[in-house]
């Protein structure tokens, strides 16, 4: 008869939820052991394997619901020796967002590998050709191979961090640059797309060799903008007063990266409300 133990009340809840979620045949009886805290007992109706492997990912989910952000926590601040809670809490965030999100761009910081297969696969290893099992002592003992894999994550996530520290910095100095420069347009309007598409007051589009003229009469190099850049660019050259946005992707990078520098002054609106449809297929380049 295979036996399970766990120390933690909540834990040993989610672990039989998730259990049940996996194998509803699983039957199992549930006691308080003085020692070692719960204690359950499987009855052997069931292939070996199914139950191993339901046990291991049921355990997989609650070490990743209980057990993942204090181990994330920890090695930032003795492996990475991070102090300052809003540091920690922002590492957390991005480490949790590469561990298990699903969007493209986690799933290629991560190399397309989900680390809860290593998990898995240690969970696996512990729990087979045994007949009792402390999720306690696993966790404890015998999940080196998945923190140094931690580790590695955390370090990619320190990365993500600092990288968003400096584009913090870079966005601060060029809103304090607007801030301070003089308008030379009354209003832009904006489409959105792989680059923006400028256009003037009137409706007509800015021209590639207008927009460069515009960039020649500013020193965009103090600022760390590069003249052959044609999004951002031209928009802190011009410096307008008003910057109307059209398109379908509020939270698109360049789009935020123009909302933060230029704040109140711009204005985000759905691409169907653009007030210029002729000039969109009707301009020279």
């Amino acid at each position: 008869m295979l036996e399970v133990y766990f120390e933690s009340d909540k834990e040993v809840i989610h672990f039989c939820e998730m259990l049940f979620r996996y194998n509803k045949q699983i039957e199992l009886n549930w006691k308080t052991h003085e020692d070692w805290g719960n204690h359950l007992q499987f009855r052997d109706h069931i292939p070996n394997n199914d139950l191993v492997e339901a046990i291991s990912q049921s355990m997989v989910d609650v070490f990743v619901s209980h057990r993942l952000g204090t181990m994330i926590e920890k090695v930032i601040r003795e492996y990475y020796y991070y102090t300052n809670s809003d540091e920690i809490e922002r590492i957390m965030e991005l480490t949790h967002w590469i561990f298990s999100g699903e969007d493209e761009d986690s799933i290629q910081i991560r190399n397309n590998k989900d680390p809860k297969q290593v998990l898995f696969s240690l969970f696996i290893t512990n729990i087979k050709n045994t007949t009792t099992i402390h999720f306690d002592s696993i966790v404890k003992f015998r999940l080196k191979v998945f923190k140094d894999k931690l580790i590695y994550l955390i370090g990619l996530a320190i990365d993500e961090f600092k990288r968003e520290e400096d584009h913090q910095e870079f966005v601060n100095m060029l809103r304090e640059y607007v801030v301070k420069k003089e308008p030379s347009f009354n209003i832009v309007h904006i489409l959105q797309g792989s680059n923006f598409s400028f256009y003037k007051q009137n409706g007509k589009r800015f021209t590639k060799m207008e927009l460069r003229k515009i960039m020649q009469n500013e020193p965009l190099y103090m600022v760390g903008l590069d003249s052959d850049e044609l999004n951002l660019s031209p928009l802190v050259a011009m410096s307008p007063k008003k910057i109307k946005i059209y398109g379908d992707y509020p939270s698109e990078p360049k789009t935020l990266t123009v909302i933060n520098i230029f704040q109140e002054k711009v204005d985000f609106q759905p691409y169907n409300k653009f007030p210029f449809p002729y000039y969109i297929d009707n301009h020279p380049n």
